[in-house]
């Protein structure tokens, strides 16, 4: 598998804040041994990617700090590490694309992050940017978008609902922040998951996802990888396993589409093993 991280998305952090530069450190320990990994090192995306999905006033908002948003302060430097996180998640693209399953390891997350409105730790939408570069510019017929995270991915639904391209499809708590995601869409099915969700019921819902994704023949898929459903998580109420997420990982890539991942959340001390877990599931599948 193709690995994309960047050490310079540990250069932001606020104390006490969930979002902090440990949670890359401690995955990318867990991987680098593993030399059977290719690294890769992502380049900033362009503003011209960033436009697809956002407006022009959003952009400027994330370079000024002209915006309120408790959860998503404004650091120095942040316009360019998110840019840089946009394109690890271009890169993974393109290298799924080319037949190389691919997982952009960087930060900050993008999945809360709407056509016009920074939020949820996340500044630019990095997963929708990839994918409005894929069906533009690689010409990709049909894309399905598979969120695992345990917060639903509402700024990928703000950016894709309507889009007959794409099929968005979110597995998440509810109820549980952001607080949407709890019917279906247009082209966007949502799995709203009770609090307390354990591993058997979670893989049900799994599978009827990988079902949609199979009718929608896309020729791309593209995964929020979120590890905040796991047992521990500070944030969350779920139930998930360590050992769950090979699972995860095995259906995911083993469903015979170019796939590429890009990290979302996870916030417990093991967020390392968790990501090896699904690493290990997808390699396998």
């Amino acid at each position: 598998m193709v690995l994309i991280h960047s050490p310079r998305c540990l250069e932001y952090h606020a104390p006490g804040h969930p979002e902090r530069p440990q949670r890359l450190t401690g995955i990318v320990a867990r991987l680098k041994p593993q030399t059977h990994h290719q690294w890769l090192t992502p380049e900033p995306c362009r503003e011209e990617d960033i436009l697809r999905v956002h407006t022009r006033e959003h952009l400027r908002r994330v370079q000024t700090g002209d915006y309120s948003d408790a959860d998503t302060p404004h650091f120095p430097g942040i316009y360019e590490i998110a840019r840089l996180a946009a394109g690890a998640a271009i890169l993974a693209a393109e290298e799924a694309v080319a037949g190389r399953p691919a997982f952009s390891l960087m930060r900050p997350p993008g999945h809360h992050a709407e056509r016009e409105r920074v939020m949820g730790f996340c500044y630019f939408n990095n997963l929708a940017i990839a994918v409005a570069k894929m069906l533009e510019e690689r010409a990709r017929k049909r894309v399905a978008i598979v969120d695992f995270d345990c917060h639903h991915g509402n700024g990928t639904e703000d950016i894709f609902c309507g889009v007959e391209r794409v099929r968005f499809i979110s597995l998440h708590q509810s109820p549980c922040y952001p607080g949407t995601g709890t019917a279906n869409r247009k082209n966007c099915l949502n799995f709203p998951l009770r609090p307390g969700t354990g591993p058997v019921e979670f893989l049900k819902a799994l599978a009827s996802a990988v079902e949609a994704v199979r009718d929608f023949e896309p020729e791309l898929v593209a995964v929020s990888a979120g590890f905040d459903s796991y047992k521990g998580d500070p944030i969350t109420e779920m139930g998930l396993e360590t050992t769950t997420y090979r699972q995860v990982g095995a259906r995911l890539g083993g469903m015979g589409r170019p796939c590429f991942a890009v990290l979302e959340g996870g916030y417990a001390k093991e967020l390392g093993e968790c990501v090896a877990e699904f690493v290990a599931g997808w390699e396998q599948s």
